[in-house]
């Protein structure tokens, strides 16, 4: 079977390695609620292992590895820049908040 120029194939044992590691990091997530944490240590943690699963997802499985940088900021940036408004606004939210309890009471 031939390729077309410039497309490569990929070992499949990377393939592999992914998947074990996607289940130990879903299996560490489900760890999190078996060991019973509470607050923002559980929080913390179930979104670092839903973001490094994302992350590893996005990069073998969906190829953003091999691709061009371009492509990659074109993909990345625009969710990154809305994370940072979204935490800005809940920073902003939770100031608002504390103020009209003080001033309030």
């Amino acid at each position: 079977m031939e390729h077309a120029e410039g497309q490569q194939q990929h070992p499949v044992g990377l393939y592999f390695k992914i998947w074990i590691l996607l289940f130990v990091l879903s299996t560490f997530s489900y760890l999190v609620d078996y060991l019973d944490f509470q607050g923002y240590l559980r929080w913390t943690l179930i979104i670092i292992f839903m973001l490094l699963k994302a992350g590893f997802i996005v990069a073998i499985f969906m190829h953003m590895m091999w691709e061009r940088m371009a492509l990659i900021c074109a993909i990345l940036l625009p969710p990154l820049a809305l994370g940072v408004l979204i935490s800005l606004m809940a920073i902003e939210g939770d100031t608002t908040f504390l103020i009209r309890s003080i001033v309030f009471g």
